[in-house]
Parts: structure tokens; C-alpha cells; sequence
């Protein structure tokens, strides 16, 4: 269970030969790969991928690991990844190997000095975000440390030295699908039945002069003047007004979604706002309310009007109710995160783990998220009261809000398409700042900004995929290899802060989309026990949001340890299990056939062997 490798790019390389994302990939010289689940590769060929280059190659390299100790070979680093192989001791030894995209490394240190003495204590330790840490030491003769810490900085790190990152090399790959094109806004909107009598889509925001970091296209409401729109703006932080989300095709219900109004310490008004929301509220006419759900803890909402910033006052919207949802900010979970990867790696004691899970807060934290995501679907689908969600910015928090209300209102958002459109749309097209936030070949891995703010979304799909199993058309896999693409830099889907900067960076056009390798290879990442006919989906879920029932994730965040980590994931099992219903079934077929034919066989004999009466 030593060896190591990152599940994303497992399968990719081991269909190699037959996937059109790596048909032109080039064979190693390090001979092959050992792999399966958990990161564990088996016999699967180690292939280049289009653009990528050996950097740096030792060979009297030592990975120490922290669960079979020292593990001597070969280290070989690409422009792309970070490759370890060691060399068997006894023939029939399956090698020890670790496969790291350099994108996944947040920070490398030299570990020992000069004077260093103890074996194994001078060398190089890199830090991951996937929550591995990797040491590798090395002989202090041959300076083999020096070229292997200058290739890592450089090629992990390329936007900090001037360089760029591997999407880009790697580029556009040409593919019978195009994952660029999965989402298409207005295609969206009228998926939705937008436009309509009280909505219009507009693209009064095409040149993003209007909000830097929304899309070019939105829906509004009907009776709001484009005007009124860039007056309304003004009087958001960051000019993210209210723009429509989604809408119950039924009740006409509505979430929308923006960020704070500058109503600051004096508790400035607008007209134009106060205006504006109740256009919301009236092109709901099931209800006569607007609920506002402000995703940050009433203190701190109090606290941001000294910053300019603040919450709507109910005084001054009328007919308007405000719901504080007490979920904390990036720099509370990025620490509650920093401590699970303690808890996770490299050891564990068992008999203290889930009570140091548990002290990490981040199972708090995601019912915090979950429970306002259910409050959002309980107030338009229960009562047909449209919403609007914000926090400050309306980039962090509100993502995971209104993505998950989508995602647990409407069964599209759980098909591998839909869910493929919600990350496109409310993630991506509405600004969450995934460069700021993952650090994409940046070394400054102490940044402020950085925070696994999309990573606690995926964890919360996960949650309630794990209960409502047969809801999601996509699997854990499906969810983890998001994860592990967030990081890698192997595609362009999310590099960048904002569609303003991809438009400008021609992503579309430079790189290669996530789902374009995603839905080259489709069949690995479906449960088998989604129903085939979509009308037997569960069309509203509302999942429990208690601590007593959301559950560490250990497939992703336990995978890289032996101890913790699940040998064959759920989805894998329970395929095996379906294919043996299969094969018994047909068998049973086949013996129910042949019983007919020989039961009929039998009588036919009998009725020429009798006696004509």
C-alpha cells in the first residue's frame, strides 16, 4: 500500500493506447508503472502526455516512506509531474512508485545541511495539496539535491519564475468531444424557461465593464431597466449584483445570488436596490416575501459595514426577511482543513482519531454549509419563496450555497452533464477565485487567499451522494478526480479567477477542458445504481445535516494512508456485484430455456409414442 500515485491520472494512463486524450503520448523509459485503487498502480504503462518533457533524472534517489521506510530508485521529474520508482530487492517485488503532478506540490524544502550525519536526514521534503507529504533523501556527495530542489521550484512554481503552466503546454487536444462546450448560458436559461414574462437574459455585461468577475451573460428581472442594472451594481461590493441562479419551472420561484450591499455604518440606502428586489419578489406571484439568506455569521456581517460593506436592513426592504447561516470564512476552513491533514497523515492513533476529526471542526463546518443549502430548497420548493443568497463578495460561500441548493432541487445538476454545467456556471462563470484560492504555480503557499472552499463543496456533494445512493448518476471517482484536476494544471477548466480572465487567456482555444477527458472515458465514472429511466429519480433531496450522520470522507482525504484508506472503493464493489446479478440472471434464462425446450421436447415424444385411439 506504499506505492502512490494520483487516481486522476492513473486511468489516463492506463488507457493510454486507447483514449484519444493520450494517443499520441509517448512511452517512458522507466519501464512501467504498478497501480489500482487508492493509488496503487498495476502493471499500467507509464506514458507521456502531449507537451511533457523529462526535466531531471536520479538514480540513487531514496523515498522515505512513512509506513515501510526507506525505499531506494529512480526519480524523474517531468514538466508535468513527479515520478518515483524504486528498484526491487528481490525478484517478483512489485516496485514502490509515486506519480505527483507538479501542480499538486504547494511547497518544496531542503531538509539537512552540510554537517548533516543521521541516514536518510539530508534531502528534500514537498508538501502537497492532496494532503501528502513526500521526503526524498539524498547522497550528499554527488549534489544531486541541488539540480532536483532548482527543477521542482521551477517547474512546480512556473508563474513565480516567469514560466507557464502545463495546460498550456500540453494544449488544446483534439478530441470527438468538446468539453468547452458543455455549458452554453443561454442554452442554460432556457433549460430553465428563461426568458419569459417576468425574466429576460441580457448581455449588457459582454464586455465585462459593467462586473469584472461575472459572466457576460445574466437574467434579470423584466421590469428592471439596464440602468436601473448598472445603478443597482454600483451599490454592491465588487459590483456583483443580484442575477439570477435558478428557477422552479413550476412555482417560478427563484434563487438569485450577488454580494453585499454597501450600506457601511451610517446604513446607506438605494432606491434603485430596494427597488430591484422587490422586482424579484414580483416575478414570483406564488409569494409575497423575498428571503435573503447572508451565508456569514450575523457578527461578522455587523463587523463588514465598518469595512463599507453590510446586510440588507429589513426596514428598508420591505416585505424582505434576513437569515443569517453562520458559515465561517476562507481563513477558518482553510486551517480547519490543515488540521484534518494532521489528523489524516502520515499516522494515526486509532483509538484518538475520530475525537481529533472531530476537534478539527470540519464536519461542523460542512453541516454549516449543507443546513443552509437545505433552509435555500425549503424556502422555494415548500414554501415557493424566491431567495437571495450572498455573503460578502458573494464568490465563496454563495457558490457553495446556491450550487447546492441547484444541485439538490433539480436532477439534472446530478447527471454527469448537469453537474459538469453547475461547477461551469456557478463556479466558474460567476468568479470563485480558483487561481487565488488553489495557488496554480504559485510558490507563495502561505497566501492569505488560498482556502478549499470548492473542496468543502465537493466533500458536501459527496455527503449526500453517500446518502442518497442511487440520486447521482456520477460516482465517488467521478468526485475525486475533480479534486485531483483542481490541482494538477493539466487542464485549463480551472485556471484563472474569473471568465473575463479565460476569454482573455484564450483557454478555450490554449488548453484542453476537464471534461473533455471526462467524457472521453464516461463508463468509469457512473454508478451502477443510478435508475435509467429518469423518471424514477428523486426530484427534491434533502439531506441530513448532523454530525451525527456526515462522516469523514476517507476516500479522499485518508487515501494516501494504509491505515485509513478503504482497499476498493464502494462504487467499484457494488459494479462487480451488479455484473454477477447479470451473468446469474442469464444463466437462469438460459436454464429456464432449455427446461421449456426439453419439456417440450418430452411431450412431443409422448404424444408419437401413444397409441392412436
Amino acid at each position: 500500500m506504499d506505492a502512490t500515485s494520483s487516481l486522476a491520472d492513473k486511468l489516463a494512463s492506463k488507457t493510454a493506447s486507447s483514449n484519444s486524450l493520450d494517443s499520441s503520448s509517448k512511452s517512458s523509459s522507466l519501464g512501467s508503472k504498478q497501480g489500482a485503487e487508492n493509488g496503487v498502480l498495476r502493471d499500467t504503462p507509464f506514458a507521456y502526455l502531449d507537451g511533457e518533457e523529462d526535466q531531471d533524472q536520479k538514480n540513487d534517489v531514496t523515498y522515505v516512506c512513512p509506513y515501510r521506510g526507506p525505499v531506494f530508485g529512480a526519480l524523474t521529474i517531468t514538466n508535468y509531474r513527479l515520478y518515483f520508482r524504486s528498484l526491487p530487492l528481490r525478484d517478483q517485488e512489485p516496485p514502490v512508485v509515486i506519480d505527483v503532478p507538479l501542480g499538486v506540490i504547494a511547497r518544496v524544502e531542503k531538509i539537512g545541511g552540510a554537517t548533516s550525519r543521521g541516514e536518510n536526514s539530508y534531502g528534500i521534503e514537498i508538501f502537497c495539496k492532496d494532503m501528502r507529504n513526500l521526503r526524498f533523501a539524498h547522497k550528499q556527495q554527488n549534489h544531486s539535491r541541488r539540480t532536483v530542489f532548482e527543477k521542482l521550484q521551477w517547474n512546480a512554481f512556473p508563474l513565480s519564475y516567469t514560466g507557464k503552466l502545463f495546460a498550456f503546454t500540453h494544449g488544446a487536444v483534439s478530441a470527438s468531444w468538446d468539453g468547452w462546450s458543455v455549458y452554453e448560458p443561454l442554452a442554460e436559461l432556457r433549460r430553465l424557461g428563461v426568458p419569459n414574462d417576468m425574466w429576460r437574459a441580457t448581455k449588457l455585461n459582454e464586455s465585462y465593464a459593467i462586473c469584472d468577475s461575472y459572466p457576460a451573460v445574466w437574467a434579470v428581472p423584466k421590469a428592471a431597466s439596464d440602468d436601473i442594472l448598472r445603478r443597482v451594481a454600483q451599490f454592491r461590493s465588487r459590483c456583483r449584483l443580484p442575477v439570477l441562479s435558478w428557477m422552479n419551472p413550476r412555482t417560478q420561484a427563484t434563487i438569485t445570488r450577488c454580494s453585499q450591499p454597501l450600506v457601511g455604518v451610517s446604513g446607506k440606502r438605494n432606491a434603485d436596490d430596494e427597488a430591484y428586489l422587490s422586482y424579484i419578489m414580483e416575478a414570483n406571484a406564488q409569494s409575497d416575501k423575498l428571503t435573503i439568506m447572508d451565508a456569514r455569521p450575523s457578527a461578522n456581517a455587523i463587523a463588514n459595514k465598518a469595512k463599507g460593506g453590510g446586510y440588507e436592513s429589513e426596514d428598508a426592504y420591505k416585505n424582505v426577511e434576513i437569515n443569517f447561516l453562520d458559515i465561517h470564512n476562507i481563513h477558518v476552513m482553510r486551517e480547519s482543513l490543515r488540521k484534518v491533514k494532521e489528523a489524516c497523515y502520515p499516522t494515526t492513533d486509532d483509538s484518538k482519531f475520530q475525537s481529533v476529526i472531530d476537534s478539527t471542526l470540519w464536519l461542523k463546518h460542512l453541516c454549516c454549509v449543507l443546513a443552509g443549502a437545505v433552509r435555500i430548497v425549503d424556502k422555494v420548493e415548500t414554501m415557493s419563496t424566491s431567495v437571495v443568497v450572498h455573503c460578502s463578495d458573494g464568490w465563496d460561500r454563495t457558490a457553495q450555497l446556491t450550487a447546492l441548493s441547484m444541485l439538490l432541487l433539480d436532477p439534472y445538476y446530478r447527471t454527469v452533464r448537469g453537474f459538469e454545467v453547475l461547477i461551469e456556471k456557478e463556479w466558474l462563470s460567476f468568479g470563485h477565485k480558483f487561481q487565488q484560492r488553489i495557488g496554480h504555480g504559485d510558490n507563495k503557499h502561505s497566501d492569505a487567499d488560498r482556502s478549499p472552499v470548492f473542496l468543502q463543496f465537493i466533500d458536501c456533494v459527496w455527503q449526500v451522494s453517500w446518502q442518497f445512493k442511487n440520486a447521482f448518476e456520477f460516482n465517488e471517482y467521478f468526485l475525486i478526480t475533480i479534486v485531483d484536476h483542481l490541482y494538477s494544471c493539466r487542464f485549463g477548466t480551472f485556471l484563472c479567477n474569473t471568465e473575463a480572465e479565460r476569454v482573455t487567456d484564450d483557454l478555450k482555444h490554449k488548453t484542453t477542458s476537464l471534461w473533455t477527458h471526462i467524457n472521453s472515458s464516461l463508463d468509469q465514472y457512473l454508478n451502477p445504481l443510478f435508475p435509467a429511466s429518469s423518471d424514477r429519480a428523486e426530484l427534491v433531496l434533502r439531506p441530513i445535516a448532523s454530525t451525527r450522520i456526515i462522516r469523514l470522507w476517507k476516500g479522499l482525504y485518508c487515501r494516501w494512508n494504509p491505515g485509513l484508506c478503504t482497499p476498493q472503493h464502494g462504487c467499484q464493489r457494488t459494479r462487480e456485484l451488479l455484473s454477477k446479478q447479470d451473468q446469474l440472471f442469464k444463466h437462469v434464462n438460459d436454464l429456464r430455456l432449455k427446461l421449456i425446450n426439453r419439456i417440450g421436447n418430452t411431450q412431443t415424444t409422448t404424444r408419437l409414442a401413444s397409441p392412436m385411439r
